[in-house]
């Protein structure tokens, strides 16, 4: 199976690939409603991908309407968004390590890229970054570990076992790259909790979005001031 740059093996036209967008139209409109943000506040959205196989992918630059507001940090060359959204700013950067300085932008975002940086450690280092370079706060998506499928090899329950196996059961099915922790390091609630006050991050909260009953994605919200 061929993973695509967004970690994932969906193909572009099956219902794996549909139902991620339906959910992440779901968390973008949580964003929305959630940070309150205005047209003359500034975004910075960490974790843009040169994926383009999917109509979602890179959702925050082809769906927030403000483009001249946002900018837009990733590992991979990302830099055609400029392009594709005029007013847009790309830069190429480890959301680990953000290149600006304190309280850069309003509203920091990453969506699905939490379960991607590696440890915990390094999960609460992102955490930090954009607590960091935020004035009123921070919005982070990531799949439930305790959803039934595992959304980025589109195969069930395996990743319910303890993460040896789990990663055991992702060599056997070819998927080497998903079975290093540094590319896949999935959360649940208590993981999410416990990377955003490893971080400092004060007045966090966590809520899901529902897929069949199921809580599919995790959302972490924190406001500042509020």
């Amino acid at each position: 199976m061929t993973i695509n740059a967004q970690y994932n093996v969906a193909a572009p036209d099956s219902l794996a690939a549909r139902l991620a967008g339906r959910q992440r139209r779901k968390m973008f409109d949580r964003f929305l409603s959630a940070s309150g943000i205005e047209p003359a506040d500034t975004l910075l959205d960490v974790g843009a991908t040169s994926d383009r196989s999917y109509e979602h992918s890179n959702y925050v630059e082809a769906w927030y309407p403000h483009k001249d507001r946002i900018t837009a940090v990733g590992i991979d060359d990302a830099s055609f968004l400029e392009q594709l959204y005029p007013g847009l700013t790309y830069r190429r950067a480890d959301g680990r390590a953000l290149p600006f300085p304190d309280l850069a932008f309003d509203y920091a975002h990453s969506s699905a890229v939490i379960e991607h940086v590696g440890s915990r450690a390094d999960q609460a280092g992102l955490l930090r970054e954009l607590w960091r370079v935020c004035r009123k706060g921070l919005f982070v998506t990531t799949p439930n570990r305790w959803f039934p499928v595992e959304f980025h090899s589109t195969i069930p329950l395996i990743h319910w076992l303890p993460a040896p196996a789990f990663r055991a059961a992702l060599r056997a099915a070819g998927l080497d790259m998903l079975a290093d922790e540094a590319n896949l390091n999935l959360m649940c609630r208590r993981d999410l909790r416990q990377a955003a006050a490893r971080a400092g991050i004060t007045g966090a909260r966590v809520e899901g979005v529902r897929l069949g009953g199921w809580t599919s994605n995790l959302v972490l919200i924190a406001l500042k001031g509020r």
